[in-house]
């Protein structure tokens, strides 16, 4: 199984971009190998989701999704070539994030792929703190995963950078949302309770491979990025991980994302 991750930065728009030279989202889908793809920030409802995606859904893709409560922000969802037996939105109903489109499970053959979206917080503020909250409920869930004993791998955009070496300038965001000591502490925990960042794995001694750059500036084209999306496996998973990759484009005008997809290939 090939899974990829990515934030679509509003899938309308990563439809549109690249597609006058089909090198846009849709094409990305017709040409990969990647048989799960988890989608981060679609900004929108599920019947918009659905139309935008219509021509992968023609070619055979099956969707998943949740929609955001609010207008125009997060939603996740998961797409698959193979057949998805059972979905789960949020982590439970009387989560306070339970609708606001951010953790979505499926099932896949013998494995749960799930896709989550981390607030992206701003330190000192309510934003921070809601940004917590979410942390510790993905926390339990993933901790209930990881007791299951089942093949399971959290994919998404998790607006944390692990440490130096995956964010370009460290230095400069040490008090800064997303590079938090208690954030990377959190982080660390989910690691040393059994998940395993299997990107990292595979990369042990590079910096990044960084997944974001800001549009603006030469961020993209200076490799000034951040490492914030992640696949987090279980051990039966995490075993049968072969490869992994950022896969960048080439140049700035083929972005279709601030993001690029990262995919992992498993046995």
């Amino acid at each position: 199984m090939i899974v990829s991750t990515i934030n679509v930065n509003g899938i309308r728009a990563a439809v549109r971009r690249r597609s006058e030279t089909n090198l846009g989202l849709l094409a990305w889908l017709a040409d990969t190998a990647t048989e799960v793809v988890c989608l981060q920030e679609t900004r929108c409802d599920d019947d918009q989701l659905a139309a935008a995606l219509a021509p992968a859904l023609d070619d055979g893709w099956q969707l998943v999704s949740a929609c955001p409560h609010l207008k125009g922000r997060n939603g996740v969802a998961v797409l698959s070539r193979r057949p998805i037996t059972a979905v789960r939105i949020g982590f439970d109903d009387q989560c306070e994030f339970a609708l606001h489109g951010r953790y979505l499970e499926a099932d896949i053959d013998d494995t749960t792929i799930a896709s989550v979206y981390v607030q992206t917080g701003e330190a000192g503020t309510e934003r921070q703190a809601e940004k917590e909250r979410f942390m510790a409920a993905l926390a339990q869930r993933m901790k209930i995963l990881h007791s299951e004993g089942r093949a399971a791998v959290v994919c998404g955009d998790w607006n944390i950078a692990r440490d130096e070496r995956d964010i370009k300038n460290w230095k400069g965001n040490l008090k800064k949302s997303g590079f938090l000591p208690e954030e990377r502490a959190w982080l660390a925990e989910l690691l040393e309770s059994g998940w395993t960042d299997v990107v990292r794995e595979l990369h042990p001694d590079v910096d990044g491979p960084y997944s974001w750059w800001s549009w603006r500036g030469r961020a993209f084209d200076n490799d000034a990025g951040w490492r914030i999306d992640y696949h987090l496996a279980t051990p039966p998973l995490a075993a049968r991980v072969q490869a992994a990759r950022v896969e960048k484009p080439a140049a700035y005008d083929l972005r279709w994302s601030d993001h690029a997809p990262v995919t992992v290939e498993f046995d």
